[in-house]
């Protein structure tokens, strides 16, 4: 690729407004793959890394991790892609590769060099810049293969959206017999339902927005709680094996006990939305952990077994996300609408930057 260019954020009090500028990709390993891009989806975690809802950041950021594209370069060590391929890049590229989680296919949970896709800094000192852009290199392992019944638009939100709800859900048993609980209705939500419906449990979906219903029970929802309803957690006692909350803001008013009360004995509260750092979640106490004795906890994205297994089911249960597609020179008109949670239910951007090998 003879030159990386992509929308940039330079002013931090414009953040929606995105400049086109050159940048240095990371330096090319042995054991690296170089991408150009085709599409990108617009990610909650690019808004929240924008307005710096999570802290400081890195300028010039490109932001964007839900990337496909075509494989334009391999090094000499990967065996497993070669140029012309399909294939997708989520929200990290490099892990140390040594330690005891990424010996057990938990190198998403590395903690010794895990490597953000954006907004961070690679080994080398290169800053990691993302898939608003013509390109990127990545490590390997967090490369994945597109199976050719799924559409490079459709592939790509689910490296971060999709691989973000299918984890827990995968790892946790999601399937025959499960009662699944999803929170919300959005880009990670819609997925959440579709991905649960597919494995085969039985669709909860909880949302404060009723209008939403119908798109829910299009995807695969069983049943549809309006969160609005006092009490609304109450016919639901003890029902849920699994309950996924997707939504990434918390009410103060509504303590963890109202979710935790909706768990089976030894039911798993899965939290994987992820809010701005000043909105911490509900209150709770030790005594909403002793009536059915539920398990809380969250999710960090998705290995590559973890990956694969989710696009093998997209694949041969057709599942295709709900996306609005936008000319990648348009990032502002996506970011401004993912902001005020006007998009069903996820922006996929098309590369328009410079022309990408077919």
């Amino acid at each position: 690729m003879a030159e990386f260019k992509g929308y940039a954020l330079t002013d931090p009090s414009a953040w929606s407004t995105l400049d086109l500028v050159s940048f240095t990709p990371k330096t090319f390993r042995e054991d690296d793959v170089e991408v150009a891009i085709t599409h990108c989806g617009v990610c909650g975690s690019d808004i929240h890394m924008l307005t710096q809802g999570w802290g400081k950041i890195k300028l010039p950021l490109i932001v964007g991790h839900e990337i496909v594209g075509i494989v334009t370069r391999v090094g000499a060590q990967v065996s497993e892609f070669k140029p012309g391929d399909r294939v997708g890049v989520g929200a990290q590229v490099a892990s140390c590769g040594k330690c005891a989680f990424c010996a057990e296919d938990n190198e998403n949970y590395c903690m010794d060099g895990t490597v953000h896709t954006y907004n961070d800094v690679y080994p080398d000192g290169v800053n990691t810049q993302g898939g608003y852009s013509t390109g990127i290199r990545a490590h390997q392992q967090f490369v994945f293969k597109i199976p050719d019944e799924i559409e490079l638009k459709d592939a790509a939100s689910m490296f971060c959206a999709g691989l973000t709800v299918f984890a827990p859900l995968y790892r946790h048993g999601a399937g025959p017999g499960k009662k699944v609980g999803v929170m919300g209705i959005g880009g990670l939500g819609h997925y959440a339902i579709m991905f649960a419906k597919a494995l085969g449990a039985e669709v909860y979906v909880f949302t404060h927005s009723p209008s939403k219903a119908d798109d829910a029970r299009k995807m695969g929802a069983d049943h549809i709680v309006d969160t609005h309803d006092e009490g609304f957690q109450k016919p639901y006692a003890g029902k849920l094996d699994i309950f996924i909350s997707t939504i990434d803001v918390f009410r103060p008013d509504r303590p963890l006990r109202t979710y935790l009360s909706m768990l089976r004995v030894h039911g798993k509260f899965v939290n994987v939305g992820l809010p701005d750092a000043d909105n911490p979640l509900p209150p709770m106490h030790a005594f909403d952990l002793q009536t059915n004795g539920g398990f809380m906890g969250g999710s960090h994205l998705g290995s590559k077994t973890d990956c694969y297994a989710m696009l093998k089911l997209a694949a041969e249960k057709g599942i295709k996300p709900w996306v609005q597609e936008l000319p990648m020179s348009q990032v502002k008109a996506a970011l401004e609408a993912v902001k005020k949670g006007d998009v069903k239910y996820r922006y996929v951007l098309t590369q328009d930057i410079l022309p990408v090998p077919t």
